[in-house]
C-alpha cells in the first residue's frame, strides 16, 4: 500500500528504539531524551546503551539533535524508514464507512463531490485536505451545446453522465453563426453521444485522417470545433480544492510567521502542489512525500499523503492530506485510501 524504498538495514534493537522515538515525537512534538526513550521503548537497556544506539542512529542520519536540547528528533530520512519499514497501519474498521459514504453520495456534480471529499479529509485528520478536480476525459458524453461569444470565441457546454455539466471557452479558426453552431451541436451529439472523451478524440483523429474531399462543410466544421473542445491541453490537473489549511497553524513547527507565509504562498500559487499531485497520477496505491522529498523548499517540514481516485479502472484525479512530518501516518493512510475509493465510486457514471 505504501511505496517502499531501499534503505540500509538497521539491527532489531535500533529499529525498536527508532520506532519508539518516532511515536513519542509524533505524540508530543518535543525532542526525546534517552531517559524518556527508556520508558517509551520498554526495553531492559541501560541509559548508556540507549545513548549509544541513539548516537549510531544520528550518525546514520535517522535522528538529529536540535540546537538547545539533549534530546533527539527524527529526520526526514528517519521518518521515511519508519513509514517504509516500521509502520503498522491501523485497520479501517475504526472508520464508519457508511457514514463516510453518505457524505460522498453520487448524484452531486463533480465539483461538489470534490469539495465534500476535501472537507472530509480535513475533518477526519485535523490537517489540510486536497483533491484535484476530475480529469475532463472521464464519463460519457450526453449532449454538446455551443453559444457564440465574440469574434472567434465560443462557449461550449458539455453534459456528462446525465448530471455533470462542464463549460469551456474555445477559440476557432473563423467566426461561426448561431445556426452553424446548432448544426455542429446536433451532429456531435448524434455522432458521439454516449462515448467517453477519449473515444471522441480517437473518432476525431480517424475523421481528420479520412479523405477530406468526401467531407461536407458541416462535418468539416464539426471536426474543427470539436477538436478544439476536446483537446488534451484542457484536461485535468489544472485545479484543486483544499480545506483545513488553518489546521496547520496549530503545530508549533509550522506556526512561525515565515513558515506560514511560505506555505500559504505555495498554496496560493497552486503550481507546486499541482506538480506534486501530477507525479502521483501514474502511481499505484498510497504515495507519501516527506519533507524535502517534495523538492520544494516551502514543503520542508511538511508531509503529503496521497492516493489516486478512479472509476471503472480509469484514474480521474488525486486526493491527499498535507500536514507536518510528525503526522499520525498509521491513521492518515487508511483515511486517504478509503476516501479515494469512496470518491471514485461516487463519480461512477449513473451512480
Amino acid at each position: 500500500m505504501v511505496q517502499r524504498t531501499g534503505e540500509e538495514p538497521l539491527n532489531e534493537r535500533a529499529q525498536h528504539l527508532l520506532r519508539a522515538l518516532v511515536h513519542r515525537h509524533i505524540r508530543d512534538g518535543q525532542p526525546v531524551g534517552s531517559r524518556a526513550l527508556t520508558r517509551e521503548s520498554g526495553l531492559e537497556l541501560s541509559a548508556a546503551s540507549i545513548r549509544n544506539v541513539m548516537a549510531d542512529l544520528e550518525d546514520a542520519g535517522y535522528i538529529q539533535s536540535p540546537h538547545t536540547s539533549a534530546g533527539r528528533v527524527p529526520t526526514d530520512r528517519g521518518y521515511r524508514f519508519f513509514v517504509d519499514s516500521l509502520l503498522k497501519v491501523r485497520s479501517v474498521q475504526g472508520l464508519d464507512a457508511d457514514s463516510l459514504r453518505i457524505r460522498l453520495e453520487g448524484g452531486q456534480d463533480a465539483e461538489s463531490l470534490v469539495d465534500s471529499a476535501s472537507n472530509l479529509l480535513s475533518g477526519l485528520t485535523h490537517l489540510a485536505g486536497v483533491v484535484t478536480l476530475p480529469r475532463r476525459d472521464y464519463g460519457a458524453i450526453r449532449h454538446v451545446e455551443f453559444l457564440p461569444l465574440s469574434e472567434r470565441r465560443i462557449l461550449a457546454i458539455v453534459v456528462l453522465n446525465d448530471h455533470e455539466v462542464q463549460n469551456r471557452v474555445i477559440e476557432t479558426d473563423r467566426q461561426y453563426t448561431a445556426a452553424e453552431l446548432q448544426q455542429v451541436s446536433n451532429y456531435l451529439s448524434a455522432e458521439f453521444g454516449g462515448q467517453s472523451v477519449s473515444e471522441v478524440r480517437r473518432g476525431l483523429l480517424d475523421a481528420m485522417q479520412a479523405d477530406q474531399q468526401h467531407m461536407n462543410s458541416l462535418m468539416t466544421a464539426a471536426i474543427r470545433v470539436a477538436n478544439e473542445l476536446f483537446s488534451e491541453s484542457g484536461d485535468a490537473g489544472e485545479d484543486f480544492v483544499m480545506a483545513g489549511e488553518t489546521n496547520l497553524m496549530t503545530f508549533a513547527e509550522l506556526s512561525s510567521v515565515e513558515k506560514l507565509k511560505e506555505l500559504f504562498e505555495a498554496f496560493g500559487r497552486k503550481r507546486d502542489i499541482l506538480h506534486l499531485l501530477d507525479r502521483c497520477l501514474s502511481a499505484d496505491g498510497v504515495q507519501i512525500f516527506i519533507g524535502e522529498e517534495s523538492g520544494y523548499r516551502a514543503f520542508d517540514g511538511v508531509s503529503l499523503v496521497t492516493s489516486t481516485y478512479q472509476s471503472d479502472d480509469q484514474v480521474l484525479g488525486v486526493l491527499g492530506v498535507i500536514g507536518p512530518t510528525r503526522m499520525e501516518y498509521d491513521r492518515v493512510i487508511p483515511i486517504v485510501d478509503v476516501t479515494a475509493r469512496l470518491l471514485g465510486h461516487a463519480l461512477k457514471p449513473g451512480h
